[in-house]
């Protein structure tokens, strides 16, 4: 039996479906889209329309019935279904089934306007393929894959092949690997564009999976419930934040392992029942039913500008709910920070917050994997700043993160395809060539026998042949055509490729693509660094060029990777195809681009002289004709040396080794650059100085591709790797006169590294070779610029190692040390985020809002415009950097410096009373203004008090150490480097827990130097010790199991608040928290128990102690939630 036929998709036309829909509802019918296709209206972003079709995703607030009635949705978020209303009847929208339910009972769209589709299956809509895949983000979130029909390409005999493009729209989508195995997936490999979510397109976004997240909240749900077993009373409660409608998985996840159910809201529940939970047991109404509670997004905290806890409000559920601890998880990406721990907390009291960096959105990594493994032919941005105009500044920044991941070749081939297409017939040779081309010869054999000439210094050619499809063999491909049409097919391919290609690679390469100029295009730049090598072998240590006669053009300017390579291979080719001479061989007073147009020139005179007969012989020069001005050959009696250009003193140029050491990396940034040969020297030489790290390379090419030129008189410092050829001639004046003026190649020049932004690279070199005043972008003497702190910071940030991070800030400080020692101290504080020693309790006390305020002032950017950019980049200092670049000034402003930063926070945190907010706000728009390169994204996170950069004091102190140990003179520190820098550092940490106040430490470490040790500082009463904090444990058997075999003592723990209670030399008595919070006025009878307590010979003490609140009338100790709740100074 044979096999049965898969069953036809279904078949839909939209105009019919919504006509129909109109009429059910008995409303007026509407002018539907006229055909065929018009270029869609302005407003419709770049971002939500499906090429070549009408088709708009997840744009209803751009709908427009006259253009289109075909809508999609990808998922049931109201940032996606904006602009839909029961009132809707501009077009039929298309989702998956769990969506449209949503629709219809949440948003009450009519019926007849929701047609859901099916997963995994195709449908035919408006002529165009369209299948539904799992988005892996919320119930009912899909992918979109579109197969468009395109063009007819005709071919010879044939009535045509109706070609298709290839579109996926991945709405919000979490990638995982099962994507992989999806079949509809899999058939959109190449495809033309992907429309990506881009929410977490940064490096620093590289957030766990979503199974160890939900692990992580099981585990402590798990652990706190074992703590409290036994306990009759309510104790604990479970606090969840969700969306409407998301994180389903984790609630289902934590009812299924934790053997609870899950109380929600009835608004909650009602989405749940859309979504096909209300009848699975896992959830209830009932809050007495469940010690698992779902809440809104917001209840626990705010994620803008950065995570603020809201305490208050978990007491109040906690007083509401009778409980006496409450346990909350905030899950999503945007709390994620690389340099902490991946499950931040925050707590006060009886109160826990965990972060938890669930996300269902891809990370970083997985958008890479994805587009990796899709390969398409682009990227379309479909979240972030701008990314709804094409061509913005954000959305080239993102595409420059899948640079080497999509398919550039075929991006390449379709460039050079619309060329050849555009045309009517072949090129004429004879007016769009630079060498005039005459008759062949008819003798077959003169060809046939220049050819192994052409060849015998290829011999590797073989390998990469072998690679080329190969029906027949190339030389019979060639026999096949006729001889005019082999010297055309030459021709356009010689214009569509460098220089450097030699003819006998030429006749290979159409060999090989059977004529196809296009094919043999396509094949060389998938093989072109092969290519390039075949001919290296022939360059010469000193060029000699084939004649200096005065009948000859002058020499151009020659790459150091092609200078020497021997062109015979050109002559042969003009012998075989007998050129005219006559370009050649007479010399010409003026210069080859004068010459040029003089030839246009006569070429339109002799166009206008024959307007009157035929014109169909007059043919437009192809752009392709720009990408390759050949210049004139060469003859042979020219003499002429090309010496490269050096720039240390006459050193020669990258040593071979170099260039054999880091050949992958080269050809990865060559890669992803998107660049060409002429690049790798370059490339070597700034992989060279950054060791093969490749992500600092790119940096120093993104970051300096502004070209100027810097001066360049030390060793260490980076520098230019290309140089114009130097030509030395017998004849100094024949280089003076016009006729011999050279014309410089642009690509060979490199982006010079601006002077401004040299010291940016040299504070991620390892200490031992960082000069602290070399490498400084400031001279002894002057205030030290916080630009250099700000530098420090953007790379501390992409660093994820803690030792390198460690080893950039210790070269920060020794440049400090060295030129400006007074401006340590606050460099201190400011890479801490502090003003004032804690227990000062000395805040800036701004919030986000005077913030965006002063960059509305400072950068005339709006604050509607500010708010979309947080929603996309999730850190205000992102924001404000982006908005640096709209800034104008009518002049420069003085450069910031660390002691004006850190007085003006100062100041900042002073101002009270009247007119404060104005006052502050004008302090900070006066620093926005003066900002240079990355300074403004690194002072708004200091003022919002997030710096995001993982360095906390534990690893500034030690950098510090370090620092001083680099910097000593003593003879004794560079033989026990390490143990110097680890005994200092210890000490420094343990003095800092000892007496927590930097303006007594710093002053102390930096006059005593390596000298410095614990003993140095003692206690201070008024200024609080750290605390030592104890492990968490799982209960008393690990207690003794951890104590096995050894004595140790245990001690009641009393229910009550952890204090420190100093006595100072005047007879005043302060109470300080666990946190070094001061809270002497809540408890002032303790204070006069104290008091009444010391004797009149006793000076000062510190007493380490619990206080708990006594019943004095019941006779009994008081709860913790009793003391902490009561009012200050009752």
């Amino acid at each position: 039996m044979s096999a049965s036929k898969p069953p036809k998709p279904l078949n839909i036309t939209t105009a019919a479906l919504h006509l129909a829909a109109l009429s059910s509802l008995s409303l007026p019918p509407q002018p539907q889209p006229t055909f065929p296709l018009v270029p869609p209206p302005a407003f419709i972003p770049h971002s939500k329309l499906i090429p070549k079709t009408r088709f708009i995703v997840d744009g209803f607030k751009h709908a427009d019935p006259n253009f289109s009635v075909s809508y999609f949705l990808s998922h049931f978020h109201s940032d996606h279904y904006t602009g839909l209303s029961p009132q809707w009847s501009n077009g039929i929208i298309y989702c998956s089934s769990i969506t449209a339910n949503l629709l219809h009972q949440i948003l009450k769209i009519p019926q007849p306007f929701i047609f859901p589709l099916p997963l995994s299956q195709p449908v035919i809509i408006d002529g165009a393929e369209v299948w539904l895949v799992d988005a892996n983000h919320c119930p009912g979130a899909v992918q979109f894959l579109f197969k468009v029909p395109g063009s007819c390409d005709r071919g010879a005999g044939s009535s045509g092949v109706v070609t298709f493009e290839k579109y996926v729209h991945t709405g919000d989508f979490r990638y995982c690997d099962e994507m992989k195995n999806e079949s509809a997936v899999s058939e959109f490999i190449g495809a033309d564009a992907v429309f990506l979510d881009t929410t977490y397109c940064n490096p620093k976004f590289v957030f766990p999976s979503q199974e160890e997240s939900i692990d992580y909240i099981v585990g402590v749900i798990e652990r706190i419930g074992v703590e409290n077993e036994g306990v009759v009373a309510k104790n604990v409660l479970f606090l969840v934040a969700t969306y409407v409608i998301g994180k389903e998985r984790i609630l289902v996840e934590i009812s299924r392992r934790c053997k609870r159910k899950i109380h929600v809201s009835a608004r909650k529940m009602a989405v749940l029942s859309a979504l096909g939970f209300g009848e699975s047991g896992v959830f209830t109404e009932d809050e007495l039913e469940s010690d698992v509670h779902v809440v809104g997004w917001n209840v626990l905290g705010e994620t803008w500008p950065y995570f603020r806890p809201n305490f208050v409000k978990m007491k109040e559920i906690m007083s509401e709910r009778g409980y006496s601890k409450v346990v909350g998880f905030v899950p999503t990406g945007w709390t994620y920070e690389v340099k902490q721990n991946k499950f931040s907390v925050r707590s006060k009291d009886s109160f826990e917050i965990h972060l938890v960096p669930y996300s269902e959105h891809s990370n970083y990594d997985e958008l890479r994997e994805f587009v990796k493994f899709l390969k398409p032919k682009r990227v379309i941005p479909t979240v972030g700043a701008d990314v709804e105009k094409v061509d913005s500044k954000q959305a080239i920044s993102m595409r420059k993160h899948f640079a080497g991941l999509v398919n550039e070749m075929a991006i390449k081939q379709e460039f050079l395809m619309g060329f050849l297409r555009g045309g009517s017939g072949l090129v004429d040779v004879e007016k769009d060539c630079p060498i005039v081309l005459h008759n062949i010869p008819d003798q077959e054999d003169e060809v046939i026998a220049s050819t192994p000439n052409c060849c015998s210094d290829v011999e590797l050619e073989g390998d990469i042949k072998s690679s080329f499809p190969q029906q027949v063999s190339a030389s019979s491909n060639l026999e096949d055509m006729k001889d005019n049409d082999l010297e055309k097919s030459v021709k356009e391919l010689q214009d569509c490729l460098p220089s450097w290609v030699t003819l006998c690679q030429m006749l290979d390469l159409l060999g090989a693509a059977g004529g196809n100029v296009v094919e043999a295009v396509s094949n060389f730049y998938e093989h072109e660094t092969e290519f390039h090598e075949q001919v290296l072998p022939s360059t010469s240590a000193s060029f000699t060029s084939l004649g200096n006669s005065e009948n000859q053009p002058p020499l151009p300017f020659e790459s150091q990777n092609v200078k020497g390579i021997n062109r015979s291979e050109d002559i042969s080719f003009s012998q075989n195809f007998k050129l005219s001479s006559s370009v050649n061989i007479k010399k010409s007073g003026v210069s080859p681009g004068k010459r040029k147009r003089n030839l246009d020139s006569k070429t339109k005179k002799r166009a206008r002289a024959d307007s009157t007969g035929n014109s169909s012989d007059l043919k437009q020069y192809r752009i392709t004709k720009f990408f390759n001005k050949k210049m004139p050959v060469v003859p042979e009696d020219s003499k002429v040396e090309v010496e490269s250009c050096n720039f240390n003193d006459g050193q020669s140029r990258l040593p071979v080794d170099a260039t054999k050491l880091y050949k992958e990396e080269v050809n990865q940034f060559i890669q992803i650059v998107s660049g060409g040969e002429s690049l790798r020297s370059y490339a070597t030489t700034i992989l060279e100085k950054t060791k093969g790290d490749i992500n600092m390379a790119l940096d120093i090419y993104y970051n300096d591709n502004i070209g100027t030129t810097i001066d360049v008189n030390d060793s260490n410092r980076l520098m230019e790797s290309e140089c114009p050829s130097r030509v030395s001639s017998v004849d100094d004046d024949a280089l003076v006169s016009e006729s011999s003026k050279l014309e410089t190649k642009s690509d060979i020049f490199p982006p010079a590294l601006p002077k401004d932004n040299v010291s940016v690279n040299y504070i991620s070199l390892p200490p031992e070779r960082y000069s602290p005043t070399e490498h400084a972008c400031w001279r002894k003497g002057q205030p030290a610029p916080y630009i250099h702190i700000a530098r420090t910071f953007d790379l501390v940030e992409e660093e994820k190692g803690k030792l390198k991070a460690t080893s950039m800030l210790c070269n920060m400080f020794r440049s400090l040390l060295v030129l400006s020692p007074e401006d340590v101290l606050p460099t201190v504080y400011l890479c801490t985020n502090k003003i004032a020693p804690e227990h000062e309790n000395l805040e800036l006390n701004i919030g986000g809002s005077i913030v965006v305020a002063a960059l509305e002032e400072a950068c005339g950017t709006s604050r509607a415009k500010i708010s979309n950019l947080y929603n996309s980049l999730g850190d205000l200092g992102d924001v404000a950097q982006l908005c640096r670049q709209t800034q104008t000034l009518l002049a420069p402003p003085s450069a910031l410096t660390i002691q004006g930063v850190f007085s003006v926070l100062r100041k900042i945190s002073v101002q009270t009373g009247s007119g404060s907010t104005t006052r502050k706000k004008s302090l900070i728009v006066n620093l926005m203004c003066s900002c240079r390169e990355k300074e403004m994204k690194f002072l708004v996170r200091t003022l919002v008090r997030n710096l995001r950069i993982g360095a906390m004091m534990r690893t500034i102190l030690p950098a510090l150490a370090q620092a001083i140990v680099m910097n000593s003179a003593d003879e004794g520190v560079a033989e026990n480097l390490k143990d110097h820098i680890q005994h200092l550092s210890s000490a420094v940490v343990e003095s800092y827990n000892i007496l927590p106040n930097l303006d007594l430490l710093i002053p102390s470490l930096m006059e005593k130097g390596i000298e410095f040790s614990s003993s140095t500082l003692s206690m201070v009463p008024g200024i609080p010790i750290k605390p030592m904090l104890a492990k968490i444990t799982n209960g008393a058997p690990q207690v003794l199991k951890n104590f096995q075999y050894m004595a140790f003592t245990c001690e009641f723990k009393y229910d009550g608040q952890r204090a420190q209670i100093h006595r100072l030399a005047d007879g005043s008595v302060r109470v300080f928290s666990r946190n070094g919070d001061e809270t002497t006025l809540r408890f002032p009878d303790l204070v006069d128990i104290v008091k009444d307590c010391c004797l009149h010979a006793t000076d000062t003490f510190i007493l380490d102690a619990e206080v708990v609140a006594i019943d004095r009338r019941n006779s009994k100790l008081m709860s913790f939630q009793e003391l902490s709740s009561r009012e200050r100074g009752s």
